[in-house]
């Protein structure tokens, strides 16, 4: 069947949409995932069952370490859909306390030559209430897949208030501090700015919490300016450390500027960010030691790619661009390559 077929995907159906404008493109693969009945019913084509795919993420119990990330389903109105198309877990969001418009148009561009994205979003939200409502329904079905709520705000009190009226609907709470298009989070990169914000969200949290981070800068940042980046990332990590946060995702979109966003600049995902990430997951895994969860997010495309991440130091590895370009059966071809390159691997190891 079409839907099950990658090839058709990539020859037929990609073709088609990517040449629709980028945002426009994504409303229509909106408009098809809201229709649930069809996703479930094509469900197990889209699984993959290996127990060598098995692992967890911050105490939660998971099929395999392929998770979508947050910004995908911000309003959460696609849940049952993407939980049939084999991802071990959904990052939904991120949801704001309030309903925001994000930023103004356009404000979303691809660019096939190099498997990326840009976007200046700025969390567009329809606000916490609908999206409560609608990770309710997800949860009276029974759904089986683990479902990460990505959250964020401006305030503490705003992030407080998300935490507070959806942790009870979450297997994990994720506060995202480090969108490159949305004013005011860079206060919560200040330590001090982090740990009140952390200290707040304890006070009210019974369940896993993860922070999204800050990606390091671009390969070509002078080293002073790179060593600096650095340090002040790493002194995020050991605030999330002493705070008791239970993961961290590792990290968000690198900052750059594009004339072609009516903001000017928006924040770069796809294949120009993996190098980067590999290398951060690298030094936040020396920097937290062996128990803390990290998910390793930023041009994961392939199962090859997710096996490095996890040889690097990852949990469990997110893909957002990699499935916007490969497509609904993009988990499971992810999967499927993973096993693949783990078999290489032990096969090489006992070489």
């Amino acid at each position: 069947m079409l839907i099950l077929n990658a090839d058709a995907y990539a020859h037929l159906v990609r073709p088609v949409l990517f040449s629709l404008p980028a945002e426009t493109a994504q409303k229509v693969a909106e408009k098809a995932l809201r229709r649930p009945f069809v996703w479930k019913a094509l469900r197990l084509g889209f699984q993959v069952r290996d127990r060598r795919l098995e692992t967890s993420m911050c105490g939660v119990p998971l099929s395999n370490p392929i998770g979508l990330a947050a910004g995908f389903d911000k309003d959460c109105e696609m849940i049952p859909s993407l939980a049939s198309l084999g991802f071990g877990y959904l990052t939904v969001g991120t949801v704001t306390a309030h309903p925001r418009p994000g930023n103004p148009k356009p404000r979303l561009f691809r660019n096939a030559r190099e498997s990326s994205l840009i976007n200046a979003m700025g969390f567009p939200s329809k606000g916490l209430v609908p999206a409560a409502r609608r990770i309710e329904v997800y949860r009276s079905s029974r759904g089986r897949v683990p479902v990460v709520v990505s959250i964020s705000g401006v305030t503490v009190d705003e992030i407080v208030r998300c935490h507070r009226r959806l942790e009870a609907l979450a297997d994990v709470m994720e506060v995202n501090i480090s969108s490159p298009n949305t004013a005011g989070l860079r206060l919560f990169h200040e330590p001090d700015a982090l740990r009140e914000m952390l200290g707040a969200v304890n006070e009210v949290r019974h369940r896993p919490l993860v922070v999204k981070l800050p990606p390091y800068p671009t390969p070509d940042t002078p080293t002073d300016e790179f060593a600096e980046s650095r340090d002040s990332l790493m002194a995020l990590v050991r605030v999330c450390k002493a705070q008791g946060v239970d993961g961290l995702t590792v990290a968000n979109t690198r900052p750059t500027a594009d004339a072609r966003l009516a903001v000017g600049s928006g924040g770069l995902s796809g294949r120009p960010v993996y190098s980067g990430m590999l290398e951060m997951v690298r030094d936040v895994r020396s920097e937290v030691g062996d128990e803390m969860t990290i998910n390793a997010c930023g041009g994961v495309f392939t199962g090859g790619d997710a096996l490095a991440a996890m040889l690097a130091g990852a949990t469990t590895v997110q893909t957002y661009t990699g499935f916007v370009y490969r497509g609904p059966t993009a988990a499971r071809e992810i999967n499927k390559e993973l096993l693949a390159a783990m078999s290489r691997e032990a096969a090489g190891a006992a070489a």
